[in-house]
């Protein structure tokens, strides 16, 4: 399966996203498809053997859409360019919302010698005539030549404008209508344009024929201004829109922000700055004190203090010398050093964070897909309820039917909204997903946010979650005729070929004993037991009492009691117990309140690790976790998290590295990570920071979401369930209430503002 990602063009609400999503979801080679409102992309899985790239854009456009392959680049550029694009966007829609807003003002100025002194009979909107109230006299008495104007020149004066800001401000309302209605489709621009035009028609009608109407009894009134204000309205709601979901994105702004424009590299032995997109792998890059670093890279030189928190959250800088691995956007805050350029561009950790930020701002939540089914029908459905208020109130209504009937039915069509069922989603999960990266936690897209929050289990593997990670040993103890040198010297020379934590702690305890152990010749490991080779000649296992059963070697009694909370380690010598290693590794001091915070959550905690149960019960009761299951293998984590998922939601947090095939199976998998390229791909959420109180942090926020989620789709759902109606006019018979068109557009306008706003209210989320 190959992915891709489409900018879409011309999407505007919930029922063009619904008509993108089911064209390409019914396309043929297409697994899955997860289109944007809010970042105005489709991520589409396919099939490269029966489509392509082309065609999936061809798609989207016989969906009445525009789409393009994106540009080549990292995707920091990407949103650079995307950033520059919601700026001009805003620009303008602001600019247009001005003007407009200013004519419909004083369109409503200059309609007011209408509604006064015999031009028209009763005004009917009733906006207007609760201005002409207040405002008639006030006027009369500030301009009075105002009311000079002849009624004909004052309405085609009014109408002219009313065309510049239809052609200008609101064309593309009409543009993007005449193109869904080419494509058989109708959305919110077909609502906005149907009643807009049907209210132009009727004032230009009473504009270049009056006469028409005054012989059938109705006044020629207009309501070019209610046409101006509608659109100006809707444009303040486009511009406060536009602005929100700026903000909405904010954080991973601020992240593609790290990476600095050059970078000092030194080239046949000078120093010279260039762009960064010029720096490759091998380059040497100088980087002085308080300079961010331009790329990710090893210290070939120099020392300094390295502010990290941009990528583990720990405030204090850590030091890096020679040898030491330093990440592209982290800050320099003393000395200078120089590094070798390991990755540029999209291989950079920065880069990646950044990717899976985006991914996952363009995934769809679960709780999407009502919202999307109900905006598949829902501008049909409001089609049909204005045709039937129009016909409900030219029939019952005596006094100007045609213009109350007019009046209701464009109310009805400016009012409902599928806007803010398109946003009340995304929203949410744009905001959490950064807030989550300022946090130090990775999510990888909508799904696994709105999941985290209904965990009921939580499995903790040891090292590295609950402790530090970082084992010393903390005792050797020889057995008969052996030394604690030998032992020691043995047991380095097996280990120097692992990569296991405990064969680190090993290998540096013996080197700091002067040791300098000797590689073992025919190297092998055994998974979750331990590991075995030649060294000196002689044959060498190093592991767990069940590796010593295998070479049939049994631990004498004579050795101490390990340690308490301390993991031990058998070293055997051609077929004989040379001794035992303890090791132990500290809890981390967070561990006992993030647990405490777990268990607040509601969720059952329990640790699952290959320790012994000896030194794995110490260590849990430590952090007050009662629930333990020690001396498992990594395939029989995997069936533990089987086991316990049965009927239960289970998470499971490890380093991302061993416990991949638990991290795999558990519902959510949690990799606790420092920003390493393994662990930033691993599990489903990464946790950037060692400290496990953050996967409490991602639990809460996942809730926390997902609350938002259903108070913004609430909302969506209530204000067209409430709104459409008193529109409609079912207040009228009772209390003789009509809504004013203008004061519906306002409606509909703040309508998905507010849904954005309250998404916003995640980025205070502690």
């Amino acid at each position: 399966m190959e992915s891709v990602t489409l900018p879409i063009v011309g999407m505007t609400c919930g029922a063009c996203q619904a008509r993108v999503q089911r064209s390409l979801e019914t396309a043929p080679g297409v697994r899955t498809a997860a289109v944007n409102l809010m970042t105005h992309t489709a991520a589409v899985q396919f099939d490269q053997s029966v489509t392509s790239p082309e065609a999936l854009v061809e798609v989207v456009r016989r969906a009445g859409y525009d789409a393009s392959l994106e540009a080549p680049g990292s995707v920091a550029e990407l949103d650079q360019r995307l950033d520059l694009e919601q700026r001009a966007e805003y620009r303008d829609l602001s600019r247009k919302a001005v003007v407009s807003v200013g004519l419909g003002l004083g369109a409503m100025v200059l309609s007011m010698p209408l509604m006064a002194g015999g031009h028209g009979a009763v005004v009917m909107d009733p906006l207007m005539r609760w201005a002409a109230a207040w405002m008639v006299d006030p006027l009369r008495a500030v301009a009075p030549w105002l009311f000079q104007i002849g009624p004909a020149l004052i309405r085609w004066i009014l109408g002219l404008a009313t065309l510049l800001v239809m052609g200008w401000a609101g064309r593309h309302f009409y543009q993007r209508a005449w193109t869904a209605f080419r494509h058989r489709t109708a959305t919110m621009n077909t609502l906005v344009a149907i009643g807009t035009l049907a209210a132009f028609g009727l004032s230009a009608g009473a504009t270049v024929a009056p006469e028409a109407f005054q012989s059938r009894g109705l006044a020629p009134e207009v309501y070019y201004e209610a046409v101006i204000l509608i659109l100006g309205l809707l444009l303040v709601g486009q511009t406060l829109e536009s602005r929100a979901k700026h903000r909405t994105s904010a954080a991973l702004r601020r992240l593609v922000d790290l990476a600095p424009k050059v970078a000092r590299v030194v080239r046949d032995g000078q120093e010279r700055e260039i762009a960064l997109a010029e720096v490759v792998v091998g380059d040497r890059v100088v980087v002085r004190p308080g300079e961010r670093v331009p790329v990710d890279g090893r210290i070939v030189s120099g020392t300094s203090a390295v502010d990290e928190s941009m990528l583990t959250g720990e405030p204090l800088p850590v030091t890096r010398a020679v040898g030491d691995r330093v990440v592209g956007g982290t800050i320099n805050t003393s000395g200078a050093f120089e590094l070798e350029t390991t990755a540029v561009g999209a291989g950079t950790v920065l880069d990646r964070i950044v990717t899976m930020m985006h991914q996952a701002q363009a995934t769809r939540a679960p709780m999407q897909r009502l919202a999307d089914r109900i905006s598949g029908v829902f501008v049909p459905v409001i089609l049909t309820i204005a045709l039937v208020t129009f016909v409900v109130w030219y029939s019952t209504v005596s006094d100007a039917a045609l213009i109350r009937a007019t009046i209701a039915s464009v109310s009805v069509l400016v009012i409902a909204c599928p806007c803010a069922m398109g946003l009340a989603v995304p929203t949410a999960v744009m905001v959490a997903t950064g807030k989550g990266a300022e946090l130090g936690i990775l999510i990888k897209g909508g799904e696994v946010l709105e999941r985290a929050g209904t965990l009921q289990s939580l499995l903790l593997d040891k090292t590295g979650t609950i402790t530090t990670g970082k084992p010393v040993v903390a005792g050797v103890h020889p057995a008969g005729r052996f030394e604690p040198a030998r032992v020691l010297e043995s047991a380095a020379g097996v280990e120097v070929l692992s990569e296991h934590p405990l064969a680190k702690a090993i290998v540096t305890a013996a080197r700091r004993r002067g040791i300098e152990p000797a590689a073992a010749e025919g190297f092998s490991s055994v998974a979750g037991q331990g590991a075995f080779g030649v060294v000196g000649g002689h044959l060498v296992a190093v592991g767990r009492d069940t590796l010593m059963t295998e070479f049939g070697v049994t631990p004498p009694s004579s050795l101490p009691s390990p340690l308490v909370g301390a993991t031990r380690v058998f070293v055997a010598i051609d077929g004989e117990c040379a001794g035992a290693i303890d090791l132990s590794d500290d809890v981390r001091e967070t561990s006992a309140r993030a647990v405490g915070r777990l268990r607040e959550l509601g969720l059952d905690v329990a640790m699952l690790t290959g320790d012994a149960p000896g030194p794995a019960g110490t260590i849990a009761q430590s952090v007050g976790i009662d629930d333990v299951v020690a001396g498992v293998l990594p395939e029989e984590k995997l069936d533990e998290v089987t086991r316990r998922r049965s009927g239960r939601r289970v998470g499971m947090v490890g380093d991302g590295i061993n416990d991949a095939p638990a991290l795999a199976q558990a519902d959510v998998g949690f990799a606790m990570g420092s920003g390493s390229d393994v662990a930033i791909e691993a599990g489903d959420i990464t946790i950037l920071r060692p400290d496990l109180g953050l996967v409490a942090d991602a639990i809460a926020l996942s809730r926390a979401t997902v609350r938002t989620m259903r108070q913004n789709l609430f909302w969506a759902f209530a204000y067209n369930v409430i709104g459409v109606p008193i529109a409609a006019g079912v207040l009228y018979p009772a209390f003789g209430i009509q809504l004013s068109p203008v004061i519906a557009s306002a409606a509909m306008a703040l309508s998905s503002v507010s849904v954005v706003t309250n998404s916003l209210r995640l980025r205070r989320f502690r």
